[in-house]
This record gives structure tokens, sequence and C-alpha cells, in this order.
């Protein structure tokens, strides 16, 4: 396994972060695909065993059961301080008024609640999980500065937005010196390279560490074009992501494959490694529920893509519209 600085911190972390949105009970929230803790446990292990050390979930993962199932894996399979816990806040915990989003009571309430389920003092990251425009941007980074000075959060970081919403924060932080976001989870993939256009310079300008989620759009960049899963057919967010581009994006699939079987390997091992090799990346979130998805997201490190590889699977790509914001 290889290490790198989160960031411009001195917070090492595994190049892979298991993202654990695939583990939580799964009548809990809007995703039936998820596995049950007897379940999810056996991948958790296999990820420590492989070296990586970085897990991320949120508050709104089958709600609130993820962080519960991660939480209970890591403190029976690991020591609290060989790894790094991430979770995130801002979706709906519960109906009414000031059940989501990011003001000073749903942050300070919600982070309590995160380390009672994942049952830890503190988390090493706590993320905004997307941009709250209903919310002074002053209200929101002051309570997340009172949650590092508390104790509760080693680091701050946020999620995708647009790169003006993402600098005006970083310079409203820097102009009341409060907390700095030292990361970005963004959704960066080859189908869905929009990315590239703002927010990755920004953040290779400001030492903004960058953690793409979804980095194999949703399992499509590892199998033939049309091969449906479970999972395909019940997420209905990754239908939204990957919405009227079916041209375009297939002739991606398609690629990928062409450099995978030239090599002999997945195609998942191609589209993380293309990744990998990008200037600013610092880890992506794969999910893993078998045991290969583990094992190709570690052996991806070690695949150097040529130039001219490089050159074959951008090639295809045409503008999207952004999306994952929302």
């Amino acid at each position: 396994m290889e290490y790198v600085k989160l960031g411009s911190t001195g917070l090492e972390v595994s190049r892979i972060c298991l993202g654990c949105m695939s583990y939580g009970i799964p009548d809990r929230g809007p995703h039936p695909w998820t596995l049950k803790e007897e379940d999810s446990r056996p991948f958790i292990k296999q990820a420590l065993e492989a070296g990586i050390n970085f897990f991320d979930t949120a508050n709104v993962y089958s709600d609130g059961t993820s962080e519960e199932i991660v939480g209970r894996a890591l403190k029976d399979l690991a020591k609290r301080e060989e790894v790094v816990i991430a979770t995130k806040v801002h979706g709906r915990m519960r109906p009414g008024p000031n059940g989501q989003g990011l003001s000073r009571r749903a942050i300070l309430a919600e982070i309590d609640h995160s380390l009672r389920r994942l049952g830890t003092d503190y988390v090493d990251l706590y993320q905004i999980h997307r941009f709250d425009p209903t919310v002074p941007i002053e209200e929101t980074l002051e309570a997340l500065q009172d949650v590092v000075k508390t104790g509760k959060a080693r680091y701050i970081g946020a999620s995708s937005m647009y790169a003006w919403q993402f600098a005006t924060m970083l310079h409203t932080s820097a102009r009341h010196g409060w907390t700095r976001f030292v990361t970005m989870q963004n959704h960066v993939n080859l189908m869905h390279r929009e990315e590239e256009r703002e927010m990755l310079p920004l953040c290779r300008a400001e030492g903004i560490g960058v953690l793409p989620w979804s980095p194999l759009a949703r399992g499509k960049l590892t199998r033939p074009w049309g091969e449906a899963t479970a999972r395909t057919e019940t997420d209905e967010f990754g239908k939204k992501l990957y919405k009227g581009f079916d041209d375009a994006d297939s002739r991606v699939v398609n690629r990928v494959a062409e450099v995978a079987g030239k090599r002999g390997v997945p195609m998942a091992q191609i589209a993380l490694a293309w990744l990998l090799q990008k200037p600013g990346i610092t880890a992506p979130i794969v999910g893993a529920t078998k045991i290969r998805h583990i094992e190709d997201a570690v052996k991806a490190m070690a695949v150097e893509l040529t130039a001219e590889e490089v050159t074959a699977l951008e090639e295809p790509y045409v503008p999207h519209p952004v999306a994952g914001f929302s």
C-alpha cells in the first residue's frame, strides 16, 4: 500500500479510501443494495489487511447505520490510532425543520450523533456533504471551527460544489482565521471530467487533497456497456448522474475495455489507474461489495499507463452537464 499526505496536512492516508456507503441496513434509507453488518465486516477486514487505513462514511448513509457498522468493525479489527475515519454532514436525518443542512444547530448536533454511532471520541475528517445555499457561509464555517477546537474532529473537508463557492469558503475562513478545509470530495472519473476545468486546478493551487467519489462511475467503468446489476437497477441517484449521454459514455467504456484487454487486466484497474495518475488526486473513494473490488483497487496503484493509453482513454469524452452537486 502507498501512503500520501492528506492535502497539505501532516496526516498520512492510504492512496485508496474505502467508501462505506455500501454498508448499512438495506431498508434504512434509499439504497436497498447495501450490505448488512455481517456481510459488510469481511470487506472492512480485507481493506485493513491490504493496508487501507482510510474509511469514509456519512451520517445520512442508510439512516446512520453505515456509521454504526463501520464504527463497530473498526473498533474490533483495528486500533483507533491506526485508522483515519471520515464522515459527513448535510443530508436529511429527520423530518421537519432543522432536520438537515449546515446550520450551526445541525452541525453541532450531528457531530455528536456521528461520534456516538461511530463509537469514537473524534473523527479525523469531518466533511460538509455538499454546499448549503440556505445558510450563511460564516455560520457554517464558525460551527466547523468549534467542532475542531473542541476536539471532535481533527480536520475538515468539503464535497461537491462549484469552484467559486469553494473559493469563497476558503477566503472566508482565511479572513476570520478559522479552520481551513483540507480536502474536496468530488465527482471525478473517465465519464465525468468536468471538475478538470475549475475545481481540480483550484485544489492544486490551494494545496487541497482531492478524494474523488464514484471513481468507477457507479461500476459502469468496470464492465461491458449495458450490463446490469442489482445496484444499477435500484440506484436512483446513479441513474440521474449518467443520464442522456449514452452514446458518448459507451464509447468511453468501450475504450477502457480495449486498453484493459490489451493489458490483460480488469477494466476497474485501468479506470482507477487513470484517476490515480492525475495530478492532485489524493485517494479515490472505492466502494466494495465483492472481494475483487478491493483487490482491483490495490492492484491499480501498480498500473502505469502510457501517454498513448491516457490519450486513448480520454479521447472519446464529450462535455457533460455538471452532475452530483445535489
